[in-house]
């Protein structure tokens, strides 16, 4: 196994709380990673002036300059190929991208979505599952396939839906645990512990029960 930290590069969109989590997993050297850049697709995300806070190299390509998806994808994939990452993590990044872009990062390419995959696949998740009248709600980490929040489940982390809750209670439940899970699963990945066989993810080799579900620390919630 390679001990060197592995190189990543992070997408995001807004707020930058996924990544504020990846860089201090990293920080407190739980995570053997090195960030080479953050990339935002909307100069105005407040994850951007995080990143630069933290000392890291950003860019911001506004989908909003290109004609077409494809076009935006390829200045995309120019700008990510530039720093030679072994991993692409969509930390909070929202926008649909295209085959080519995805066969381009496939098996390299991971997605933190706010539900329990296959449920409330795309946007509004947690009114959709307070609508649904769902009792368990929570995050996935995946491996991003050609369907939209479809590619095989890294890692899940489940939550209570709680009587009275709304959508931001739900919401900050449901990121806790974003939080948690993300880090852990890139750890996974740079540690070379993840394979995937028949369109699952295997951890060391074996199946983990109900996609690699990871129980909220007792008392949390």
């Amino acid at each position: 196994m390679n001990s060197a930290p592995a190189p990543v590069v992070i997408l995001i969109s807004g707020r930058g709380s996924n990544l504020q989590a990846i860089v201090q997993a990293m920080r407190a050297d739980r995570l053997p990673i090195v960030i080479r850049a953050v990339i935002g697709n909307n100069p105005a995300a407040p994850g951007l002036a995080i990143a630069r806070a933290a000392g890291l190299v950003t860019q911001a390509i506004d989908h909003r300059d290109f004609t077409d998806r494809a076009a935006f994808d390829r200045a995309l994939m120019e700008a990510i190929d530039r720093h030679e990452p072994r991993l692409v993590v969509l930390a909070g990044f929202l926008r649909i991208l295209g085959k080519a872009f995805i066969d381009h990062y496939a098996g390299r390419l991971m997605n933190i979505h706010p539900s329990l995959l296959p449920a409330f696949k795309g946007l509004d998740t947690h009114a959709r599952a307070l609508a649904a009248g769902a009792t368990r709600h929570g995050a996935s980490v995946h491996f991003v396939g050609n369907d939209v929040d479809g590619g095989p489940v890294i890692v899940q982390a489940e939550v209570p839906v709680l009587p009275g809750d709304d959508t931001g209670t739900l919401a900050a439940r449901v990121l806790a645990e974003e939080h948690r899970i993300l880090p852990l699963a890139i750890r996974w990945f740079v540690e070379g512990r993840l394979s995937v066989r028949n369109g699952q993810v295997l951890l060391d080799g074996q199946v983990r029960p109900e996609q690699h579900l990871v129980a909220a620390p007792t008392g949390t919630h």
